[in-house]
């Protein structure tokens, strides 16, 4: 029997509203379908995408505040950003993709899902030098190195107050090669979450990954994003340092 998304949220313990479980299958059959004339994603069922894409969202949507304006970079397939719009309407949510395909696929899929959201067809950094343009978080997913995200966003630090990135392990050695180019030097960078996420053995991708949640910011903005993150995890009710280690206690902060 061919499972179905709920049975795959059942299997990951994940318990979503209806209405939101309802607009996740139609938009994986829509990404799907659009996926056999251009290359979207590699998730093709629902154990891969219940495992990667929506344990991957979830875990970022509790590091944004309710009204926050969140351009998701290099989107792909919609993943984080059309995810985000499903699971948390009180966010103002923008995607952007500089393959012109992929921007008109996430478009046709957004109409078909009757969401409002605005699609750039650009790299992040046309996006961000447009006049009047601000944004309070970027999410970026599987888009380049932190040397080439660096090096493409540091002119536009002013358009927008940090980014958060879901990384794999290597991150670590991402960052070391920052350093080594010096691009660290104003940037602050936190490790926010640590996770693993495991496909159930029917999926053919049975391997547990582990993935992080990072943020960067400029240096003279930390300890003011620091306050804002820390009150917003404790009015979630869930322990700060879980997520937000403090200054000089972890080696992953920096």
């Amino acid at each position: 029997m061919t499972p179905s998304l709920a049975d795959s949220l059942e299997r990951y313990k994940i318990s979503l509203p209806k209405v939101q479980v309802l607009k996740l299958d139609e938009y994986c059959r829509l990404l799907w379908d659009w996926n056999e004339r251009v290359n979207l994603t590699r998730h093709t069922d629902y154990d891969k995408f219940v495992a990667r894409d929506v344990v991957d969202t979830l875990t970022l949507a509790d590091f944004l505040r309710t009204g926050e304006r969140v351009l998701d970079v290099g989107t792909g397939g919609g993943v984080p950003g059309i995810l985000l719009a499903i699971f948390r309407p009180d966010l103002r949510i923008e995607l952007c993709d500089s393959t012109g395909k992929k921007a008109l696929a996430v478009s046709e899929i957004l109409q078909e899902l009757r969401l409002n959201i605005p699609v750039h067809h650009a790299k992040a950094d046309a996006v961000l030098s447009e006049k009047g343009r601000r944004y309070t978080t970027l999410t970026i997913r599987a888009v380049s190195r932190l040397v080439s995200l660096l090096r493409h966003l540091a002119p536009y630090w002013s358009s927008f107050d940090r980014m958060l990135l879901i990384k794999g392990p290597k991150w670590v050695e991402e960052r070391g090669e920052a350093r080594h180019y010096n691009l660290m030097t104003k940037i602050a960078l936190r490790c926010l979450k640590t996770y693993s996420s495991q496909c159930s053995p029917q999926c053919s991708e049975s391997e547990t990954v582990e993935s992080f949640i990072l943020q960067l910011c400029l240096k003279e903005n930390l300890d003011q994003l620091d306050k804002i993150i820390d009150g917003h995890i404790r009015n979630k009710g869930t322990k700060e340092r879980t997520y937000v280690p403090r200054r000089g206690t972890s080696p992953k902060n920096g």
